[in-house]
């Protein structure tokens, strides 16, 4: 996944479902029968407005400039019974990791995790029943046909949080764009100033035995990023769909212990599920360490947090890296 202007998560869309079709009014007539018997059909239902998961898509960038979406209406019913067409739905496609709001109230109304998956973000109007529904035996000529549903209106937020195995922690300049490069095919720009990454930047990391996972480099976190500084809400979002979190800090940091803390901070800040993840931290960039050095930072970390020393441009502690990854990402799923 590139880093562009391509990658959209956050959408704001007007949308309109269809209004359903009336119900007919209407009376059997033939050459030889004047006065016949109802035979008012339905009105047509109003068109949906849907969302559909595609594993194809990795952005919400086609929806974009689509300000205003508005569903057409079903057609009225008419005579012998006919029932009018249902409005059109309107199928919007969207990424897997799409969740759904509605603006006025922020509530979460759906989530889109499967291929093919679908939700009816707005339901058109049903149909109106023809007089046909309504004959009786005391009332044989009925004059009225039920009005159909009208189609509802409102504004609506589509987001994207990556879905990914393995998320990516970690301050600006942590490594994590380097390390991705390294272990998958993925391209992340990278440079050594803050914020090179502005988007998520998905890789495909082989396994043993032809197996692989999926990591996430996500957008460096700041401080205070649960406030919304920086690019926060945007980077903590994508956190909660990752498995895995991997905390990545580099061995030339002033206070590891420190940054740790700060990172942890965040996330419980933004969400304190978030701390209920399985996570490990590797220590980047440590082919500038030596093993005196490398036990001290032990010492001065959490004991329950299990630490990894690697480093990317010398390819150290890679493989016992994605072995540690593997094993947490097993246990997790058996649990």
């Amino acid at each position: 996944m590139a880093d562009s202007p391509n990658f959209i998560d956050h959408v704001k869309m007007h949308c309109r479902s269809g209004a359903g079709g009336n119900g007919s009014v209407h009376f059997y007539r033939d050459k030889l029968t004047s006065k016949g018997g109802p035979d008012g059909g339905d009105g047509g239902r109003g068109g949906h407005i849907i969302l559909k998961g595609n594993k194809q898509l990795w952005t919400l960038l086609p929806l974009k400039y689509m300000k205003h979406v508005i569903a057409s209406a079903g057609q009225p019913g008419s005579g012998s019974r006919s029932s009018g067409a249902n409005g059109e739905d309107i199928i919007l496609e969207v990424p897997l990791g799409t969740i759904a709001k509605d603006v006025e109230t922020g509530e979460i109304e759906a989530e889109i995790t499967e291929d093919g998956q679908t939700y009816i973000l707005l339901a058109g109007g049903h149909g109106g029943k023809g007089n046909w529904h309504y004959r009786s035996a005391t009332n044989q000529t009925p004059q009225y046909a039920s009005p159909a549903g009208e189609g509802k209106e409102a504004w609506k937020i589509l987001e994207l949080k990556v879905l990914a195995d393995v998320g990516l922690v970690g301050f600006p300049n942590a490594g994590k764009s380097t390390l991705l490069s390294v272990l998958s095919a993925a391209k992340p720009k990278i440079a050594n100033y803050p914020f090179t990454t502005l988007v998520p930047n998905l890789g495909v990391v082989s396994y043993r035995d032809n197996r692989s996972f999926v990591m996430a480099d996500i957008p460096g976190i700041i401080e205070d990023a649960h406030k919304g500084k920086g690019i926060g809400h945007r980077f903590l979002r994508h956190i909660e769909r990752n498995a895995v979190l991997l905390f990545m800090i580099p061995g030339d940091a002033e206070d590891i212990k420190e940054e740790y803390r700060i990172l942890l901070n965040e996330l419980k800040s933004y969400n304190p599920e978030l701390l209920d993840k399985p996570r490990l931290l590797a220590i980047s960039k440590s082919d500038l360490l030596d093993e005196e050095l490398k036990e001290w930072i032990r010492a001065e970390l959490p004991k329950d947090l299990e630490t990894l020393f690697i480093s990317s441009v010398a390819q150290k502690g890679l493989q016992e890296l994605k072995d540690k990854l593997w094993q947490i990402m097993n246990i997790s799923i058996e649990e």
